[in-house]
């Protein structure tokens, strides 16, 4: 007995009529999220070049000003604005050229353990400024070698560093620990600051996304340093998550691909 000709053309339909309604779904929420980061992106604008705004018309009311100290204090204050300003801009390019593809990423051998006291040395004077220790947990006599775009993964160190700076505790700690996996290298990032509520761990790493400001230093950032870092792991096809407890502090670990090298075997499982 052959197939039913109109049953045949009414599972089509179905079908047909599914897929545009899983089209339109898809839609639907990348308008959403274009909406939500226009928003974002506006009121991340809008906040420095107000504060700009006020404090140049407070230099330039001359009756306003009481010295010379203060004019210096809201020249300052505007410079810092100009600052966050900056770090938006340029990160918004960033994470453009991230997510087009037109930010190569360009693999070369590397030691990662070299590179992590590179970057304790270039945060230095944050750690003096916010009186928190770097500590790298270093348990490995070796070189630890690997195969990873060395600048773009500095850049996701120093963004890590920077955001535990940013929820780190006064006379607190930022560790780096790495460990070895099968065919991989886990850099994990932790400090002993304010933590983050589970609920918000899932958005963590989008675009502009804040947590409970009232917990954090204002330091001055983009908004976007997480969301790059998750690009720049992916981009080489490794894995970032984070774990965290409030009160006590929070971890996050990325994956590297593990080079060989000549008369080294490579990490033991754990260091």
């Amino acid at each position: 007995m052959g197939s039913d000709p109109i049953h045949d053309v009414e599972e089509e339909v179905k079908e047909w009529a599914k897929q545009k309604k899983t089209e339109i779904d898809v839609l639907k929420k990348q308008e959403h999220f274009r909406r939500e980061f226009l928003g974002n992106l506006s009121h991340e604008f809008k906040t420095p070049l107000f504060a700009i705004q006020g404090y140049l018309d407070a230099l330039l009311d001359e009756d306003g000003l009481e010295d010379t100290e203060q004019a210096l204090k809201f020249l300052k204050k505007a410079s810092n604005n100009v600052d966050r300003m900056s770090y938006l801009i340029n990160d918004l390019d960033e994470i453009s050229k991230l997510e087009s593809g037109a930010l190569p990423i360009n693999p070369t051998k590397f030691k990662i353990n070299e590179l992590i006291k590179e970057v304790f040395e270039s945060e230095e004077i944050k750690s003096k400024k916010y009186q928190i220790q770097l500590i790298f947990k270093e348990k490995y006599n070796e070189p630890v070698y690997v195969n990873a775009d060395r600048e773009r993964i500095r850049q996701v160190l120093v963004n890590l560093i920077d955001n535990a700076f940013k929820y780190g505790k006064t006379n607190g700690t930022i560790s780096v620990s790495l460990f070895g996996l099968h065919q991989q290298v886990l850099v994990e990032v932790t400090d002993d600051g304010s933590g983050i509520d589970e609920k918000n761990l899932p958005r963590l790493f989008e675009r502009f996304y804040r947590t409970d400001s009232s917990r954090s230093r204002q330091i001055a950032g983009s908004g976007l340093g997480l969301s790059i870092v998750k690009h720049i792991v992916e981009a080489h096809q490794q894995t970032i998550n984070v774990r965290s407890t409030v009160g006590i502090g929070s971890t996050f670990g990325f994956t590297l691909e593990k080079a060989k090298q000549a008369g080294f075997p490579g990490l033991p499982y754990s260091i």
